[in-house]
């Protein structure tokens, strides 16, 4: 049965700074696929999501996101 694994070449794996028994995202455009550190690509589309939201939410310095960070942990403590 296969395990759905694939071998990638060292200088490969150190390009996309990716270890034995990481995760690879593949990522097919038309008839082209890019091979993507896995949590580095969780982390893109992440970012991407929620860009904008910290300025509409009101949090425009890092004071602000500090502020808003003891709030939330104010509230955890209180639970």
């Amino acid at each position: 049965m296969a395990k759905g694994q694939v071998t990638i070449p060292k200088d490969i794996r150190e390009v996309l700074g990716v270890a034995s028994g990481d995760r690879i995202t593949f990522i097919v455009e038309g008839n082209t696929v890019r091979i993507v550190n896995s949590a580095v690509y969780a982390m893109q589309v992440l970012q991407k999501e929620i860009a904008g939201e910290a300025e509409r939410a009101g949090l425009t310095s890092d004071d602000d996101v500090m502020a808003f960070v003891k709030e939330l942990r104010n509230e955890d403590e209180n639970e």
